[in-house]
């Protein structure tokens, strides 16, 4: 069953997620049952450690699992009342929705502004090209700086811009954001949500985002959901979520228990929606 956003107040759902399965090789059951549902103009974020399934779940959303000999073998995803399982990455990029990768994914031979323009390839109006690119140095005045550099050349930090910047090249109205703080330090990381709560409030760009930094991702979002082993184990209003005890004590690094798993926890385990 679809989770429903109870605290927001008939939210647009733009993205609605509900109970796929993803198969690798035919055989490794990686995502099991996963329901997530993104309104329109918000920031939803997937939380959880190593091997939870946010990285998956994005790429099932972004239709790049083929690629990895993955696939959607149950449940369904629709983005604005339309079935996308079947749809190709350029299609959904048609449709305004883009994914930023994890790991940056620069074009380590060309410049930042060549980087920037591969985005764009969409794009038909030579204007509405730069227009684009003047905005995202708006955002981004570092990449400005450093236009002409080669990204080979550039920092993680002004990599992951540059990788965000790409991705709005192409005028998307949701992006998918995996990792975005993945080896960055903490002054560089805080730079880039702020950018991220910027473009979501002037630009009205929706976020879905994948992330093991819990606290900055709260932060920052207005909803959660926390992954285990390819389920979904808790979701919520962000501002719920930092201050519940057990995402507290698991996530968040406070508490001085010997759990390991959200599953040593009996009241947790009756929570599970999986149980329900």
């Amino acid at each position: 069953m679809t989770t429903t956003l109870q605290t927001m107040d008939k939210p647009n759902i733009v993205l609605d997620v509900n109970g796929i399965e993803v198969i690798y090789n035919s055989v490794i059951l990686v995502l099991k049952g996963v329901s997530l549902q993104v309104p329109d103009g918000r920031i939803v974020a997937i939380l959880g450690g190593n091997g939870a399934g946010k990285t998956t779940t994005l790429r099932a959303v972004s239709n790049l699992l083929k690629g990895e000999r993955g696939a959607v073998t149950k449940g369904s995803i629709e983005l604005r009342g339309e079935r996308i399982e079947n749809l190709t990455p350029a299609d959904l990029v048609q449709r305004g929705v883009v994914q930023v990768m994890e790991g940056r994914h620069c074009f380590a031979h060309l410049t930042i502004e060549e980087n920037l323009l591969t985005g764009a390839y969409t794009r038909k109006s030579k204007a509405e090209v730069a227009a684009n690119l003047e905005k995202v140095y708006a955002y981004f005045p570092r990449l400005k700086m450093r236009r002409t550099s080669q990204a080979a050349y550039t920092s993680g930090g002004e990599q992951q811009m540059c990788a965000i910047g790409r991705a709005l090249m192409a005028s998307p109205s949701m992006v998918l954001l995996d990792e975005p703080s993945m080896g960055l330090a903490p002054q560089i990381v805080q730079e880039v949500f702020e950018i991220v709560k910027d473009l979501n409030t002037k630009e009205k760009v929706t976020f879905l985002l994948a992330e093991q930094n819990t606290n900055m991702a709260l932060k920052y979002s207005d909803y959660g959901y926390i992954m285990e082993s390819g389920r979904v184990v808790m979701d919520g209003p962000a501002a719920e979520l930092a201050s519940n005890e057990d995402v507290k004590e698991f996530y968040l690094g406070v508490g001085g228990g010997e759990r390991k798993s959200f599953r040593d926890v009996k009241s947790y385990k009756r929570r599970k929606r999986w149980l329900a």
